[in-house]
C-alpha cells in the first residue's frame, strides 16, 4: 500500500512538472526561452542535442545549399546561374563525389563558393560508432583540402540523420552540424513547379534552403526561385554568413540558432 502510494506521488509530481512545462512554453516570452529549456531537461532529464536548421534573425537573409553525392552534369548550369546572379552558396561535398569529379570541386571553390562537409561515403552517421563518424569527417575533409586547398567548418549529416553522438563528434573537430528549415525535394520525382512552390512558399528569414546539385530540375527552376527571393527583399548567402559564431544557443524544439547576448 505504502509503495503504490509512492510511486503514486511520483507520478503526480512528473506529471505537474510536466504541465508547468507545457504552460511556460505556452506563455513564456522570447528572452525566456533559454530558461524554458533547462526547465525542460530538468524535469525531463533530456539533453538532446540539435544541429542548426535555421537562424533566428531579424534580417532577410537566406542561405541556398547544394548537397554533392551523385553526379554533376547539372551543375555547370547552376554555378553559372549563381553567377549571373552574384551568388555565392555552400556546398556540402561527399569523398565519393570529391573523387569522381575532383576537377568540379575545384571549379565550385575556385567561383568562389563554400565547401561543408558531407561525409566520406554518404553514411548514416547515427548507426555508426564515434570512430566512424570521425573517419567519415576526416576523410573527406583531407581529399577537399587537397583537391583545393579549402578547410570545412560545417557538417551536414546524410539523410539528415543525427543523435548526441554525431553532433558531439563533429562538435570536437571543429564543426557546425547544419540541417535545414525548407527543402526543394528536388532529388524526387516531382515537377518544377512543385519544387518552386516549396521552396517559396516557406520563405523566412534565417532560412536554410536544401538543394542537390545534380537534382532533374534545380538548374531549371534555380533562376525563378532566385528571382522570388531578390523580388521579396532577401538576400542570399552562404550559410557561414548566416549562421551566429559565438553568444548563441539552439532551440531543441524548433532548431533555431538563438543570438545570445
Amino acid at each position: 500500500m505504502i509503495l503504490i502510494l509512492a510511486v503514486g506521488r511520483r507520478r503526480l509530481h512528473l506529471l505537474l512538472g510536466i504541465i508547468l512545462v507545457v504552460l511556460i512554453i505556452l506563455f513564456a516570452p522570447p528572452l525566456a526561452l533559454n530558461l524554458t529549456e533547462k526547465a525542460i531537461e530538468a524535469v525531463t532529464g533530456s539533453s538532446r542535442l540539435v544541429p542548426i536548421y535555421y537562424v533566428e534573425t531579424p534580417e532577410k537573409k537566406v542561405a541556398f545549399s547544394f548537397d554533392a553525392s551523385w553526379g554533376a552534369e547539372r551543375t555547370p548550369k547552376i554555378l553559372d546561374i549563381l553567377d549571373k546572379n552574384e551568388i555565392k552558396t555552400t556546398f556540402f561535398l561527399t569523398g565519393i563525389w570529391v573523387e569522381d569529379y575532383p576537377e568540379m570541386v575545384r571549379e565550385i571553390h575556385n567561383r568562389g563558393h563554400e565547401l561543408g562537409n558531407h561525409t566520406l561515403t554518404h553514411a548514416d552517421l547515427a548507426t555508426i560508432s564515434a570512430d566512424d563518424i570521425r573517419r567519415e569527417l576526416l576523410g573527406v575533409e583531407e581529399m577537399i583540402k587537397e583537391n583545393c586547398g579549402q578547410e570545412t567548418t560545417l557538417m551536414r549529416p546524410p539523410f539528415g540523420s543525427y543523435n548526441n553522438q554525431v553532433i558531439s563528434v563533429a562538435t570536437e573537430l571543429g564543426y557546425k552540424t547544419i540541417q535545414w528549415s525548407i527543402d526543394s525535394l528536388d532529388w524526387k520525382e516531382i515537377g518544377p513547379q512543385e519544387i518552386i512552390s516549396r521552396v517559396t512558399k516557406n520563405a523566412h528569414n534565417g532560412a536554410i534552403i536544401l538543394f542537390h546539385n545534380n537534382g532533374k530540375h534545380t538548374a531549371d527552376v534555380l533562376q525563378e526561385i532566385i528571382d522570388y527571393y531578390h523580388a521579396e527583399g532577401y538576400e542570399i548567402v552562404p550559410i557561414s554568413e548566416l549562421i551566429y559564431h559565438e553568444n548563441y544557443y539552439i532551440s531543441p524544439h524548433s532548431g533555431a540558432q538563438i543570438r545570445q547576448d
